[in-house]
């Protein structure tokens, strides 16, 4: 899934930013892969502390090492604070689906985020939505409703996970968004990060059990993987603009489906592929209409 916790965009090689753009989408999709095999093995919580603790390591090794007081100032702590709260709460809610659902299944589903990212950019940013991206919004869940299938079939309660997930996203992006406008990126890493490390510490009390060697390393590649793949999305928008990388964070859905194959033995059925592309033309439509509606905006000034 697409995070824009990213420095300001500096298109001077796309190719390399769409490169960097499509690491990070594999890392996201191992990661969550990663997740989803350890957790038949370790509690939720346990496996969620790994991630952060180990990013936060990978995070303060590779990033903070240069200005760290500057890093840390932030004139919207509160905000900050809120943001870390929602990121958790997806991955929470997004690796739970993961223990009783396929990969590529709730990857399409989480595809959802961006167009609740444009539903909310109403009543929260006060942004206006045309009629052209109210129709994709509402065709875009129409396909989530395909994967989902209420009605045609026994539908797992863990399918509304992560649309839940994909709701929790779609407000971090928003607020993001706000503080993109007056934090530098690396300080809403930070925080992220930080954030992320003291709520699965507080959690894992109360489910902690030692992990073998094995389920250690996993952990420590947990976190290895959150790291890389945030280094790669903010080298991908050091490189090239938001409207050009976007369409290629639909690419998780490949790995995701390779990935859960290979791991786990799981293949999106048919269902799940007509939803995808529904979900997934949706997303990118709205993407060319916010193109177009910043290419007008620019040429008016």
């Amino acid at each position: 899934m697409l995070n824009k916790d990213t420095v300001s965009p500096s298109p001077r090689n796309p190719l390399h930013g769409i490169r960097f753009m499509i690491f990070m989408t594999v890392c996201f999709s191992s990661l969550d892969a990663s997740a989803k095999y350890i957790s038949s093995e370790l509690p939720l919580f346990m496996v969620l502390w790994g991630r952060y603790v180990f990013h936060f390591l990978f995070v303060t090794l590779f990033f903070l090492r240069g200005a760290p007081r500057d890093i840390i100032y932030t004139q919207r702590i509160k905000l900050q604070i809120f943001r870390s709260i929602l990121i958790f709460g997806a991955g929470v809610t997004f690796w739970r689906a993961l223990m009783f659902l396929p990969l590529a299944d709730c990857v399409v589903i989480a595809f959802a985020s961006p167009l609740l990212v444009t539903a909310l950019s109403v009543p929260l940013l006060g942004e206006r939505v045309g009629i052209h991206r109210w129709g994709a919004v509402i065709f875009g869940l129409f396909g989530v409703m395909f994967v989902i299938r209420p009605g045609m079939r026994i539908v797992h309660w863990a399918s509304i996970l992560p649309l839940i997930a994909a709701l929790f996203y779609a407000n971090f992006q928003i607020t993001t968004r706000i503080l993109g406008r007056i934090d530098d990126a690396l300080t809403s890493l930070f925080y992220t990060s930080v954030g992320g490390l003291i709520l699965s510490s507080i959690a894992v009390l109360f489910v902690w059990i030692s992990p073998s060697l094995e389920q250690w390393l996993i952990l420590v590649w947990l976190g290895f993987l959150g790291a890389a793949g945030h280094y790669f999305m903010i080298k991908a928008f050091e490189l090239a603009p938001v409207s050009l990388l976007a369409p290629f964070d639909y690419t998780a859905l490949i790995w995701a489906t390779l990935l859960g194959f290979a791991l786990f033995g799981d293949l999106p059925d048919a269902w799940t592929i007509m939803g995808a592309i529904i979900i997934i033309s949706s997303g990118l439509y709205i993407i060319k209409r916010e193109r177009r509606l910043v290419a007008a905006q620019s040429f008016s000034k």
